[in-house]
């Protein structure tokens, strides 16, 4: 039996560590930030203290150390805001180092998975089946490229005859395995890990087994 499924989906937008300036560039910019901004609040205090001190008679001078005092405090504030920007930074290029550690562990697995899949013995692809499905599970950036590896695999010139020469003794087990696995998760297409979205190209595969007919994909 021949199907062929087709559906067009939205590629999912991977996640990426945020482009943020080099500190060669961030520290000085900042001390001139700083540099500039204690002149002005230094004024902006000292105007604010000797206009109510220029209407007392007689003329009371500004204290310098209540500018000094005011101007630290107005700088601390600021500084608290920044230090909090540069925590929020820091937590931005964690997040992206973990996403790196986590995507490459994925395309570990991945590689293992697929390497699987291309040996010769039945049950150490059958292991590759199993490892490619729960990996399209977990690594949903990437879940369309494991789905078109296992439709693929339907995909690839088959002998069911046992008696014909090409045919692989638990293949059709390994197959079978394949078009469950792709069954049950066509089933429920409101679970966070359905297949019903994606793209399913099973273009002259041959669907040898009796495990029911595959779940249709909604249209969209």
């Amino acid at each position: 039996m021949v199907i062929s499924l087709r559906q067009q989906r939205e590629a999912p937008r991977g996640r990426h560590t945020p482009k943020l300036w080099s500190v060669w560039i961030v520290a000085p910019l900042a001390l001139l930030m700083v540099a500039a901004l204690s002149l002005v609040v230094f004024h902006y205090v000292y105007e604010l203290l000797s206009h109510p001190a220029s209407t007392q008679k007689p003329r009371k001078p500004v204290d310098i150390n209540d500018v000094i005092k005011t101007t630290v405090t107005v700088l601390t504030l600021m500084g608290a805001v920044l230090a909090g920007i540069y925590a929020y930074r820091k937590q931005l290029l964690a997040e992206g180092d973990a996403h790196r550690a986590d995507a490459s562990q994925l395309a570990d697995r991945y590689t293992t998975a697929a390497e699987q899949l291309g040996h010769e013995q039945a049950a150490v692809r059958l292991a590759g089946v199993y490892a490619l499905a729960r990996l399209a599970d977990d690594w949903e950036e990437q879940r369309q490229v494991c789905i078109d590896v296992l439709c693929a695999y339907l995909r690839m010139p088959y002998q069911p005859d046992p008696s014909a020469e090409g045919h692989k003794i638990g293949e059709r087990e390994v197959r079978l395995t394949v078009i469950s696995i792709i069954r049950d998760h066509l089933r429920h297409p409101d679970a966070a890990t359905a297949w019903s979205t994606y793209a399913l190209d099973f273009t002259g595969a041959t669907l040898d087994g009796g495990v029911g007919p595959l779940p249709q994909p909604p249209r969209a």
